[in-house]
């Protein structure tokens, strides 16, 4: 159970870093926040088969278009409100399409799923995916979503760009993704009204109502042409009435009366007509429309070939937004060729979008009609067997990529998949980060699952397995969630073993947003247990972890402690590897009280040892230490070679956790050479890392870092500026050691502030004991009797 190795920092002064907040900027001569690379997004799912009138509605969108000249626009948000299956989607695509060229900078699209009966997807899912498909890399995409988006609107501040926002409930889901200015245009599909949005942003509101009755026979028409003899125009009109005249149960109708050419429209007709007498005798009456969407559902499902029908709501149990062959394959026990067959049966009736090769989704209406079926039409049994098969998978799975994500964590030892479960097998790195990134939207609201479904065993697997095979890209929020659930689960099996490597887990989960202090609790009650059971490897693994938490908090003596310890019962088990990590923490907390010589022989054999598997993410960390340490002895050169080497390592892993940290390293080695510009644009970068993960610690560092460059280049207020937000930040982290170095430096840029920040950062000081907290004393104190 390893943990990235944790702050070492600049001997010379604090850790470093930079970004950009509150008011304190990079300037030019640093990279672009987003390294876009001007990309141009083609975002449009394809144009709707078929799609037929609405012609006064398209008239209408196409009435807040200017001219052809980039005219600004004078209607920037324009809203498609209706009813259920009213067809939104449909016209938004549409227009979309006809007008796409009308904007060169590309088309963003989204489902925002405001009413599927999961969880909607949030502003700030959104934005990660639209600034991904704007260019930028994602460990560069703010986690905070204030700051995501205004890094978005920056970036379309000048381009001209379509927006369609598909399927929201709620103005909170549109707002952060309106881009703010006059040249491109968002078209959002909701079922209500969203009046804010007319309110406050001048939106243009379209209501879509029930089709005319000409245009609903004419999309029938559409859909059957070329499958059936031309229809009678009364009798479709009559099937168009029981359909509502919604394009959904249209096109739904349609699909089947053109896969049934041999039925006459009597026969489908009367077929309908017994579906929605069944309707009507359990409907209160009040919602037609509603009722009408339902019976054409019914009248699909029940055409369905018997095996196609128990796949459509058996995906109803799947609780995550899309789904793949594989998942699809469990889930329905069937083989993966015939589970692919019946895929493209539900395809083909339209009750299922394929979305990718591999990859599919439910509008939100049939997804809902899908789990209420399987609630009628499954017993309990077939119900759990089939979410414990899904479960199944995607646990074996995540172990799978957990073995390539996380290779040096210890496995739980798992049973064989169930029946009919086959999990993918990884060939490379790469692929086990492909499938988790893929899948990362479903892992909470699996676990979610089965917490619900009473699967007290699948929940505390799923959250164990999951910390190792998470994406390196993916934020640590849902998986805290995901840890306390687990945390629940286990505890009511009562498995102590499994409960305390959660808690080790929920110990670093909080550790990477510096919550030290819920760090330290889960780690001691870890550490407990497993001294109660007498395992000597986990009791290790606590220890190391304590020691890291000790090393965040400054408290270095006993972090030292707390690693050599460690390392001794690692040493007694004769793991080399674990043993060797320790001893880089240790060489971290010797860095920090200043003694080079020590830290240097610890980082070295650590070094030497990880080296020998070529375990890499190990590698990186030692050689950021030996990098800081050399930078601290002057050897500029040297620190320069292993900060490049370690941040190789990192982008090889595509983890924007070690890259953030240790482009701080390198910053602080290029600000040493006199690379300013390179040494802006790593703390930049790294500050960005940072914001995404929540790491306002590390962000703070980075400012500080920052704050050192605009000094060594004479530039007083920039360097003021990041000086006193790091500051800021640190402060209201309770970090008195990073604050204290922080108002140091800013004392020299603010003299008219200087003796308040100098005796604040005294005072702050006098609770650490190390000799660079002393010497850093010893020279305020000094400044402070100056006259």
């Amino acid at each position: 159970m390893s943990a990235e190795n944790e702050l070492s920092g600049s001997a010379r002064d604090a850790v470093q870093a930079g970004s950009i907040s509150g008011g304190v900027h990079f300037h030019d001569h640093a990279t672009r926040p987003d390294g876009s690379g001007g990309r141009v997004p083609r975002q449009l799912p394809a144009d709707v088969r078929g799609f037929v009138n609405r012609a006064a509605e398209l008239d209408q969108l196409n009435a807040v278009l200017p001219g052809e000249d980039g005219t600004p626009l004078v209607v920037s948000v324009c809203l498609i409100a209706g009813t259920a299956g009213a067809g939104k989607t449909s016209l938004a695509l549409r227009w979309a399409h006809r007008v796409q060229e009308r904007f060169p900078d590309g088309q963003l699209y989204i489902n925002l799923r405001g009413y599927d009966p999961g969880e909607p997807v949030t502003a700030r899912e959104a934005l990660h995916r639209f600034l991904s498909a704007l260019g930028v890399p994602a460990p560069g995409i703010p986690d905070d979503p204030e700051a995501a988006s205004a890094l978005y609107r920056s970036l379309l501040a000048d381009r001209r760009v379509l927006i369609v926002l598909d399927n929201a409930a709620t103005v909170a889901q549109v707002r952060p993704l309106l881009p703010g200015n006059s040249h491109s245009l968002t078209v959002v599909t909701s079922r209500g009204r969203l009046s804010g949005l007319a309110i406050r942003d001048g939106a243009h509101r379209l209501t879509l109502g029930t089709l005319p009755e000409p245009e609903a026979v004419a999309l029938l028409r559409a859909v059957t042409a070329g499958y059936r003899p031309e229809d009678d125009t009364g009798k479709l009109a009559e099937l168009a009435r029981l359909c509502a005249r919604l394009p959904l149960a249209l096109r739904i109708a349609a699909e089947r009366a053109a896969t049934h050419p041999h039925l006459t429209l009597d026969d489908l007709i009367a077929d309908l007509r017994d579906e929605s007498a069944l309707w009507d005798a359990l409907s209160t009456g009040d919602e037609d429309e509603a009722e009408a969407v339902r019976t054409v559902f019914a009248w699909s499902y029940r055409s369905l070939p018997p095996e196609a029908a128990r796949l459509f709501r058996l995906l109803g149990l799947h609780p995550g937004r899309e789904f793949g062959i594989g998942a699809t394959t469990a889930l329905a026990g069937t083989p993966a060729r015939r589970t692919r067959q019946l895929l493209d049966i539900l395809v083909g009736a339209h009750i299922l979008e394929q979305t990718a090769p591999d990859r599919y989704e439910f509008h939100d209406l049939l997804r809902a009609y899908a789990t209420d079926q399987a609630q009628h039409d499954e017993t309990p049994e077939d119900r759990r067997a089939a979410l414990c098969r899904l479960l199944d998978w995607y646990l074996h799975a995540a172990a799978g990529a957990a073995e390539w994500i996380q290779p040096a964590e210890r496995p739980l030892p798992l049973t064989p998949p169930l029946e009919g479960v086959i999990p993918p097998a990884f060939e490379n790195y790469d692929q086990a980060v492909d499938w988790s990134e893929r899948e990362h939207a479903t892992f909470l609201p699996l676990i979610r699952s089965a917490e619900a479904a009473q699967e007290a065993r699948y929940a505390w697997l799923l959250s164990d397995v999951l910390w190792s095979a998470k994406a390196p890209s993916a934020t640590i929020h849902d998986w805290l969630v995901a840890g306390e659930i687990g945390v629940r689960a286990v505890r009511r099996l009562g498995n102590r073993l499994g409960e305390a490597r959660l808690l080790d887990y929920l110990g670093m989960g909080h550790m990477k947003l510096h919550a030290l202090t819920e760090s330290r609790h889960c780690h001691e009650a870890a550490l407990t247990v497993w001294r109660e059971l007498g395992d000597h490897r986990g009791e290790a693994e606590s220890l190391n972890l304590l020691g890291l938490v000790e090393l965040r908090m400054r408290r270095l003596d006993a972090a030292q402690e707390h690693f050599e310890r460690a390392g001794l019962l690692f040493r007694e088990r004769g793991e080399r590897q674990r043993e060797a990590m320790t001893l880089a923490n240790r060489a971290a907390a010797l860095l920090q009280a200043g003694h080079l010589p020590q830290a240097a022989e610890d980082a070295g054999a650590a070094l030497a040892i990880h080296r020998e598997p070529e375990v890499r993410r190990s590698v990186g960390n030692a050689l950021r230490i030996l990098s800081e340490i050399h930078c601290a002895q002057g050897e500029i050169e040297a620190a320069l070679g292993l900060a490049e080497e370690a941040l190789e390592i990192a982008l090889d892993l595509r983890s924007p956790v070690m890259e953030g940290y240790w482009l701080i390293t390198l910053g602080d080695a290029q600000r040493e050479a006199g690379r300013h510009a390179d040494a802006l644009a790593s703390y930049q970068r790294a500050a960005t890392l940072h914001r995404r993960l929540g790491n306002r610690s590390r962000e703070a560092m980075a400012w500080h870092g920052a704050g050192q460059t605009y000094r060594a280049m004479d530039r007083v207020a920039e360097a003021a500026g990041f000086f006193r937000q790091a500051a800021m930040t640190h402060r209201d982290l309770g970090d008195g050691w990073h604050e204290a170095v922080s108002l140091a430096a800013l004392a020299d840029m603010a003299p008219t502030e200087a003796v308040t920040h100098l005796t604040r950062a005294d005072g702050l000081l006098a609770g650490f004991p190390d000799p660079r907290a002393v010497a850093l004393r010893e020279v305020i104190g000094a400044r402070l009797r100056r006259p």
